[in-house]
């Protein structure tokens, strides 16, 4: 029986692929360094803990990535088919195990690092001097309540949400507390002020998300879950959801605007203006020798 010779392999398709490889590195890298695709700078002392971070674990894991990439492209072209004799292995549990060992301990400690960050924002309460802001999130929009001149959100009702009434969080107006509370569709803010936010949606999962605050949290039906912040540069900033909620998804923004005292405490006076009952006219007194 005549046995075949087995060709040699070409070094072109492993080449191409390697060197393919080591240009998305390159890219990818010029991507991150660049600058051209970072964050805006950030409003809060907790946002220059979490771009800290944020940069620390980029660098990490950017290494680990470079490493790899540049370890497959060289696996690639080193032991490409050139006609060899195939050759089986089991691995080397050695390596297996110092490998992800290696890993785990890594991103542990990067873990570790953050705590801080981390524990600041989400399990720790705001502070009694707080501005208080109600935030609801629906389909597919933003609203804002503030809670009045009397400093008591007033109760809601499901059954009487109404957004065309101009009733879009079900306010009762049998409570009284409910009365002069300020729904607004933005979100206005005192600067170096802790502000306390209470999030909550109507109809299914929404996320507040703010880049310059560096903080993003969900809003779930049913409950009501507080986030706060301070913020130490005056501006208008976007406020999206991040959560697929609907086709009208993408629309569903709104601003934060963040003023001085003087202009928050006008702010607070001109929305609790217009909750005033309008003047009666005054009764129209006929002239004098005018017909009756």
């Amino acid at each position: 029986m005549e046995m075949k010779t087995p060709g040699k392999g070409s070094a072109a398709t492993a080449a191409f692929l390697s060197l393919l490889i080591c240009l998305l590195v390159v890219v990818t890298v010029y991507a991150f360094m660049s600058g051209k695709y970072s964050a805006p700078p950030t409003i809060t002392r907790l946002g220059l803990e979490v771009d800290h971070q944020y940069k620390l674990t980029l660098i990490v894991t950017g290494i680990v990535f470079v490493l790899s990439q540049l370890g497959l492209a060289f696996a690639i072209f080193r032991f490409r088919d050139h006609g060899q004799r195939v050759h089986f292995t089991r691995g080397n549990n050695t390596l297996e195990i110092l490998w992800t060992g290696a890993t785990i301990v890594l991103f542990l400690s990067l873990g570790v690092m953050a705590r801080h960050a981390w524990a600041a924002s989400h399990f720790t309460g705001a502070s009694p001097e707080a501005v208080q802001v109600e935030v609801t999130g629906n389909q597919f929009v933003w609203n804002f309540r503030y809670p009045g001149p009397d400093g008591r959100f007033g109760r809601l009702d499901a059954t009487m949400v109404s957004a065309s009434s101009g009733n879009p969080l079900g306010l009762d107006p049998a409570d009284k507390a409910a009365k002069d509370d300020i729904v607004l569709p933005t979100l206005t803010v005192p600067v170096n002020h802790q502000v306390e936010l209470l999030l909550r949606a109507q109809d299914v999962i929404h996320s507040f998300f703010v880049r310059e605050l560096r903080l993003k949290q969900d809003a779930v039906p049913g409950m009501v879950i507080p986030m706060y912040f301070t913020a130490t540069q005056t501006g208008q900033y976007e406020i999206v959801c991040t959560q697929l909620c609907g086709l009208g998804h993408y629309r569903m923004r709104s601003f934060m605007n963040v003023v001085s005292d003087d202009d928050y405490r006008k702010f607070i006076a001109d929305q609790e203006q217009q909750l005033l009952p309008a003047p009666a006219p005054a009764p129209i007194t006929p002239a004098i020798g005018a017909p009756r």
